[in-house]
């Protein structure tokens, strides 16, 4: 090993997912929701309005979930390039978006509860402030969707260009690279979700408290909490099922399957042992073993893999057979 390996043989586990803008976004609209909760608990209690305060406490659970979401982000920036952990901080954003699922899962099923006890015992509602109550929701939450739509919601753009020696022990890690890849961030995906539902939620209340207020059906407000409900459970499903595949190193068949292909393309080669687990939400990383007629140089598989740009991380163990049956015998070494 030459002395260049030896002072590269510690590289960076950082993976190129650092979303300081959506980390700001984030922050921006905790803020406004922060506003609007006080503004409305104060208005509440001035005004005595059960309406205003009700909903002024609703807006501090979004500023709790929204502030998961924050946290996750100021950690993983803190802790970048961290020996603490040993595949980068990218599953801290993972890790966020299933608690937040979570608690938007949990927020659903009490609205379900909630209009299913409305249905069966009507209160009075005062449309008035009720609808007022419902359009500032409304407004409150399609800026903040604005706000950390930033273009492409729960979305952002990640290049990385990490690339490094392989080592004379027929032992190899590499990082390829990823240009323009459109990037998934589960984070703040779990953010989104909770303001759009938000903004349903409103948009559902708005059309219930109308009709109650011009032709007498106040059924529709509990109906519509329902229907807001169930839909609202059916995203924080496909959230927690999305991240917790990530969280338990869930294998992804079509990187598998390209690496098999790409490492037994020459005729000679094969594959006896592959692992591929997730890093975060979008890069993958890979230990293969490889049992080949030849003797070759790790870089010549690395290189053969480089198309595969969401697999970030390979480490390549070659094992070189001396007599036959080869290379496809499990007991050659």
């Amino acid at each position: 090993m030459t002395a260049d390996n030896i002072n590269n043989e510690f590289h960076s586990h950082d993976f190129g997912e650092h979303a300081h803008e959506n980390e700001r976004r984030t922050l921006n609209v905790i803020i406004l929701t922060g506003i609007t909760m006080l503004v409305e608990i104060v208005a509440g209690v001035l005004t005595g309005s059960m309406a205003l305060l009700a909903d002024g406490w609703h807006m501090s659970t979004h500023a709790f979930a929204l502030g998961i979401t924050y946290f996750a982000y100021v950690m993983a920036r803190r802790f970048t390039g961290s020996a603490k952990f040993g595949f980068g901080t990218g599953k801290f954003g993972v890790l966020s978006g299933y608690t937040s699922a979570l608690f938007l899962g949990a927020t659903a099923v009490y609205m379900i509860v909630e209009s299913v006890a409305r249905l069966m015992n009507p209160v009075a509602i005062a449309f008035d402030q009720a609808i007022l109550v419902a359009v500032i929701g409304l407004v409150v939450n399609v800026f903040s969707i604005w706000l950390l739509h930033g273009g492409h919601a729960g979305h952002s753009h990640s290049h990385a260009d990490h690339d490094h020696d392989g080592h004379d022990d027929h032992e190899e890690h590499d990082h390829h690279d990823s240009h323009d890849h459109h990037a998934h961030d589960h984070n703040l995906r779990a953010a989104y979700l909770h303001v759009v539902a938000d903004a349903l939620t409103s948009i559902l209340a708005i059309f219930a408290l109308l009709s109650g207020k011009f032709y007498g059906w106040s059924f529709l407000d509990p109906f519509m909490g329902i229907i807001g409900g169930g839909l609202i459970i059916k995203w924080a499903y496909d959230l927690v099922k999305s991240t917790a595949y990530i969280l338990l190193d869930g294998n992804d068949k079509a990187i598998q399957d390209a690496v098999i292909t790409a490492i037994e393309s020459d005729g000679s080669s094969k594959v006896e042992d592959l692992h591929i687990w997730p890093l975060n939400s979008n890069f993958f990383a890979a230990a293969l073993t490889v049992v080949a007629r030849d003797s070759c140089c790790p870089s010549v598989y690395s290189s053969r893999l480089s198309h595969v740009t969401r697999l970030k991380h390979t480490t390549i163990e070659i094992h070189v057979c001396v007599t036959e049956p080869c290379p496809y015998s499990k007991t050659q070494s």
